[in-house]
């Protein structure tokens, strides 16, 4: 038995209209044409699906079993038929995000929030990105965007930068660096260095300043969490390099010294990184519009 769409749909036609004529109309073909296709339909099955005689037109056992296959499968067909086309108009889509930077958290929520009320019908979700290599994973199409701000430079990819940022170096006022008006990396050696779990590539503080001088900190303590790097910092358990951005909340506080690094001119800059078929995406490039502004307000207060 061979059945398509049309022969549901004549189906479900001819029942809600209870005749044939009728259901021509509502189909928009003749009569004629709707007869043949009726007998067709038949033929395919094997047996009648339409009790004849009865006024108006009534489904036989095996029609109203095939009813209900329609009344399944079609609406089905309309949810699937409708999806596409908000996929064309770039409405609806997936946004699943790996992260290569911890202190992101801060910046990534208040767009997301925004986010969400702009495109309810996007799927988002967040890869932290750290127990797997993140553009790879972007390749195979396991995420759609990566916040990092050392991308790799690899083909089929694109770098849509969101923000420049300075690391700075922050300290508990009673450490003894409170005194140096800016920090170079020799002033590690006899510190313990406080950073997130990553790998030192992924670290501004070793990118930036310690492997290229060849220095080591006493020691390297690895946490997950700003507020506790922050907390342990402030009770002069170590040192800290994080994203000027972040430590926003805690420059005025008398607890904390903040310093540059080197002579201060030291920048990065955070990526979002896509598959380059989706860069244009409309929600994608409206996530990147939230992403800077999100950034612009951060680093006012």
């Amino acid at each position: 038995m061979y059945l398509e769409l049309r022969h549901l749909r004549t189906i479900r036609a001819i029942h809600q209209a209870g005749g044939l004529a009728r259901a021509a109309d509502l189909m928009n073909m003749t009569q004629s044409a709707l007869s043949h296709q009726v007998a067709g339909l038949e033929a395919q099955v094997g047996m009648e699906l339409f009790v004849r005689r009865s006024k108006p037109m009534t489904l036989s056992a095996a029609g109203i079993r095939m009813l209900r296959a329609a009344e399944r499968i079609l609406p089905e067909i309309t949810a699937l038929e409708e999806e596409f086309r908000a996929l064309q108009a770039g409405k609806t889509g997936r946004l699943h995000i790996a992260i290569q930077c911890h202190a992101c958290f801060d910046w990534l929520f208040p767009v997301l929030e925004l986010f969400r009320h702009a495109w309810p019908e996007v799927d988002v979700d967040i890869r932290a990105g750290l127990a797997f290599d993140s553009f790879p994973a972007l390749l195979r199409e396991e995420v759609d965007l990566v916040i990092s701000s050392n991308p790799e430079p690899l083909p089929g990819i694109t770098m849509n930068p969101l923000f420049d940022y300075h690391p700075v170096f922050i300290a508990s006022a009673q450490n003894p660096l409170a005194a140096k008006d800016r920090i170079e990396a020799e002033d590690f050696r006899d510190q313990t260095l406080i950073t997130y779990p990553v790998g030192r590539d992924k670290l501004d503080v070793f990118t930036e300043l310690l492997t290229e001088a060849k220095v080591e900190p006493r020691a390297q303590r690895p946490v997950e969490l700003t507020a506790v790097i922050l907390m342990l910092v402030g009770s002069n358990r170590g040192v800290a390099v994080l994203p000027d951005w972040v430590l926003r909340d805690v420059k005025t506080n008398a607890d904390y010294i903040t310093r540059p690094l080197g002579d201060g001119t030291i920048t990065k800059r955070l990526f979002a990184v896509t598959r380059s078929e989706d860069a244009e995406k409309p929600y994608l490039s409206h996530f990147l519009r939230l992403g800077r502004s999100e950034a612009v307000k951060l680093q006012r207060t």
